[in-house]
């Protein structure tokens, strides 16, 4: 059997070692300590936004956190890209709000403005101003955020930007994490850069993000006691995962550089297969860390061959690949909550497929994955 291919693996630089045995050799192994605070520093730099970044434990934890500090309570909604990871919409349940579901736009398959701002009236209309936004940038691939933003403010409703797979995208130059109210980023195993486990909450005040640590610190007044007046979570991240943390921002853009090779590979080889499609950027204008290189796959246009078909046959070479998210509103979970637009989503998840994308995917690699393309499609 070959060795596996993973869709997207943890990829070490080789520093962060030396940081996390810092931590130990200081004893700072608690949840605090130099290494969180050179981790929010260095992505405050890479953000250059004049931003306050708070370390948590995962990008979920960001998410709850900027929910509580919008305000966003029982009986309330909130309006969240269908299109996306459950981790975007399990935290409105967590408030016991409701989640209303927006459909994606063809070109970023991200939250579309016209069923955005349809949703959005006709909530108004029934009684129930949203109380915030959760737009994602799929995949890395930025979301309109000229178009999202305008609505958000026309009706003046809070932007919460899911920016977990967007670290080092861009959208008209500025970085994905900075454009709404509050930002939110992850370090999962499997994200551009990871801490094993980890997220970010980017706030655009020091008051917003000290907000933010004192509910994950469990809410501790200032007091020689232990004294609550709010409740709290344990959701800061420890001195020993932000030191894996620091290693990575040093190659960060150096991982973002071999995602997009990665994404030019599929892109070259699949110009002359009839009836695939690589997702990329609609115009200039969006800059995509390409975290995952997903492609659909047109069946009338295949001979038959679809999406299940090819994850099989890769599966077969012990290749991983991945249908694309199942869209929130065809959950079972979330089967009874509102959902506005039409039929990009489904018809995305029906026929998308995620591909290996790691930055440390090998020439190797590469060749397999070709080979069995090749099988597939050519033979």
């Amino acid at each position: 059997m070959n060795k596996k291919i993973w869709l997207s693996s943890p990829h070490m630089g080789g520093t962060e070692q030396r940081y996390v045995q810092e931590a130990f050799d200081t004893n700072w192994v608690a949840p605090l300590g130099p290494n969180v605070n050179g981790f929010e520093q260095d992505l405050e730099t890479y953000l250059n936004q004049n931003v306050f970044v708070g370390a948590l434990s995962s990008g979920t934890a960001a998410i709850h956190l900027g929910l509580i500090i919008l305000g966003v309570k029982a009986g309330n909604e909130v309006i969240c890209q269908s299109m996306t990871f459950s981790a975007s919409a399990n935290p409105i349940k967590y408030q016991c709000a409701t989640p209303i579901f927006i459909d994606s736009e063809a070109e970023t398959w991200n939250m579309c403005p016209k069923a955005l701002e349809e949703a959005i009236i006709d909530r108004i209309a029934k009684g129930k101003k949203p109380k915030a936004i959760i737009p994602v940038h799929l995949y890395g691939m930025p979301f309109n955020a000229e178009a999202i933003l305008e609505v958000a403010n026309k009706y003046q409703i809070p932007v919460l930007e899911d920016s977990a797979e967007a670290l080092g995208s861009t959208y008209k130059n500025q970085k994905c994490g900075t454009f709404g109210d509050i930002g939110v980023l992850s370090f999962n195993g499997n994200k551009i850069i990871t801490t094993s486990g980890g997220g970010a909450l980017v706030a655009k005040t020091r008051e917003i993000k000290d907000k933010a640590v004192f509910f994950a610190t469990q809410s501790r007044d200032n007091a020689p006691h232990y004294q609550h007046s709010e409740i709290g979570y344990n959701y800061r991240m420890s001195n020993i995962v932000a030191g894996i943390g620091r290693g990575q921002m040093e190659v960060l853009d150096k991982h973002i550089a071999l995602r997009r090779a990665m994404h030019d590979f599929y892109l070259t080889y699949f110009k002359d297969i009839k009836g695939v499609k690589v997702f990329t950027e609609p115009n200039t204008d969006y800059f995509s860390n390409h975290w995952l290189t997903a492609i659909l796959v047109n069946p009338e246009q295949t001979g038959g061959k679809t999406r299940e078909d090819l994850r099989l046959a890769l599966d077969s070479e012990n290749i991983e690949s991945r249908p694309l998210w199942k869209p929130m509103h065809l959950q079972p979970i979330f089967a009874n909550d509102p959902y506005y637009g039409g039929t990009i989503s489904e018809t995305l998840f029906n026929n998308g497929l995620c591909l290996p994308s790691g930055s440390n995917l090998t020439n190797e690699d590469r060749d397999r994955i070709k080979l069995t393309l090749d099988k597939f499609f050519r033979e």
